[in-house]
């Protein structure tokens, strides 16, 4: 368990390091911005702990609480406009942590994608993110409205790479935009990850011959799914329940965004809102992760991590 001082501290020396050594300092018009973009990232990532219950209620904390470590905190609206600006280098980070937390010997990845809701389906009219959010079917929410996010994951909880769509996209095909972005990088979309060789274990929803022999052929990705009852392949039991058991790891991971983490309450307002939330949020669980195995902890131990 770390107190409030040492998590704080340590977070924030792994974000000014990173920054020190990848980052470039921004030349803008205007005043100096009241913090740095180290203490920017630090608070934003520090924020997404469901403790705090909203960003407006971290806030309320930070200024009550944390003074002393950021003397020059602004106003609320200016701290969110200065977390838009410095949305690059949380992508970034986030890739940094993905780093750090993963292990070289890891022998998969594990795919797979969940809903999550911006609004009320029940509500009326557009509301937010018209434009981009839509309503879907997920087994954990039902019909929804919101985005559906993909992400990978290490046989040890780490996230290597993730992003997201409209609900109603379907899983494969959100999954070989993924894949196809490891294999051919774009500059605006790094928080995919970095290409891996490594084979992708995935549900019966990636399921189909055609589909996977694509992946395979044109973005040397390799998907290993359990076949279907009719599908003409078939499995022994031990083989299903390996790969299952083997699965497992990312509903784990999935269980503490939506809650520790507070992804599941999240309302966001527009789209860059949704995307600085969701890096915060995973760059989060891989620190956490990280400073579990630092002090020899079990890899997911996140409710008593922190010391409030």
């Amino acid at each position: 368990m770390f107190d409030l001082d040492t998590f704080l501290t340590t977070l924030y020396v792994t974000i000014d390091d990173f920054c020190k050594q990848h980052t470039q300092p921004r030349r803008r018009p205007g005043p100096v911005p009241s913090l740095s973009v180290s203490e920017v990232l630090t608070l934003v990532v520090f924020g997404q702990w469901a403790r705090f219950g909203s960003e407006r209620g971290f806030y309320r904390f930070a200024v009550a609480r944390l003074r002393p470590f950021f003397p020059s905190l602004p106003a609320y609206s200016q701290f969110n406009r200065l977390i838009r600006l410095y949305l690059p280098e949380l992508v970034a980070f986030f890739r940094h942590t993905a780093e750090l937390a993963k292990c070289p010997t890891d022998l998969y990845q594990v795919i797979d994608g969940f809903g999550v809701a911006t609004r009320n389906k029940s509500r009326r009219g557009e509301g937010w993110l018209a434009l981009f959010a839509n309503k879907g079917l997920c087994s954990r929410l039902g019909w929804y409205i919101g985005f559906q996010v993909m992400d990978c994951v290490t046989s040890e909880g780490a996230v290597t790479g993730f992003g997201f769509g409209s609900a109603s996209v379907k899983d494969t095909t959100l999954a070989e935009t993924m894949l196809a972005l490891r294999a051919f990088p774009q500059p605006n979309a790094q928080s995919v990850g970095e290409y891996s060789d490594l084979p992708y274990l995935a549900d019966k929803g990636f399921a189909g011959q055609e589909w996977q022999w694509r992946v395979q052929v044109e973005y040397a990705a390799c998907i290993l799914n359990a076949p279907r009852v009719c599908d003409p392949q078939k499995w022994p039991k031990w083989l299903h329940r390996l790969h299952a058991s083997l699965r497992q790891m990312v509903e784990t991971v999935h269980d503490k965004l939506l809650g520790i983490f507070r992804l599941e309450t999240e309302r966001p307002h527009t789209l860059d809102g949704f995307r600085t939330r969701l890096t915060a949020k995973y760059a989060l669980h891989n620190v956490c992760l990280w400073l579990n195995k630092s002090v020899g902890r079990g890899p997911l131990q996140f409710a008593d991590l922190l010391a409030l």
